[in-house]
């Protein structure tokens, strides 16, 4: 069965938990996860009408509440399906589509001196990235584990990314640049 990441995600939050749509954006909100989805506010209950009619959660309103609150439980085929291809995203290489890589290949038409000031811009935003993320992190200790693992992931990318805007922000400055 086919699932794309968003509905992956929202399936995953609502497997850890039974959740409604309200709170489904909080917890999106709180672990960053906008950081590294496109899953908008809008989106959300798009995204469990289409899994609910899949079959992969079930929805069910509280006595008294409103139908905004509808709280939805993952399935046990849900529950096969999330593990299933999330299982198939951790262990698959895939190639990385970073806008980046589209700058770094057109440098020659840049004007001298721009790349430079474009990789120190770039360095201070990823440490400002990776300020916000630790700091989201402390901010909900104790974390579940796969909040963990993705806070985790996550800063390894940024600091790689950080040591190697240095390297570069270094050799550019000193004229060391080929």
């Amino acid at each position: 069965m086919e699932i794309t990441t968003a509905e992956l995600t929202i399936l995953g939050l609502v497997a850890e938990q039974p959740r409604h749509g309200y709170e489904l954006e909080k917890v999106i909100e709180r672990r960053g996860i906008r950081q590294w989805t496109d899953i908008g506010f809008s989106s959300i209950y798009y995204l469990l009408s289409k899994l609910e009619k899949r079959g992969l959660v079930i929805g069910a309103t509280p006595e008294g509440g409103p139908k905004s609150r509808r709280v939805f439980e993952v399935t046990a085929e849900g529950r096969r399906a999330v593990a299933e291809q999330a299982l198939a995203l951790v262990a698959k290489a895939q190639p990385v589509h970073h806008p980046v890589l589209v700058g770094l290949a057109n440098l020659p038409l840049l004007p001298e001196g721009q790349y430079a000031a474009a990789i120190r811009e770039r360095l201070i935003r990823v440490q400002g990235r990776i300020d916000g993320v630790r700091a989201a992190q402390q901010a909900q200790e104790p974390l579940p584990l796969p909040a963990r693992e993705v806070f985790s992931y996550s800063l390894s990318l940024l600091e790689a990314e950080r040591a190697w805007l240095a390297s570069r922000a270094h050799q550019v400055s000193d004229g060391s640049q080929e």
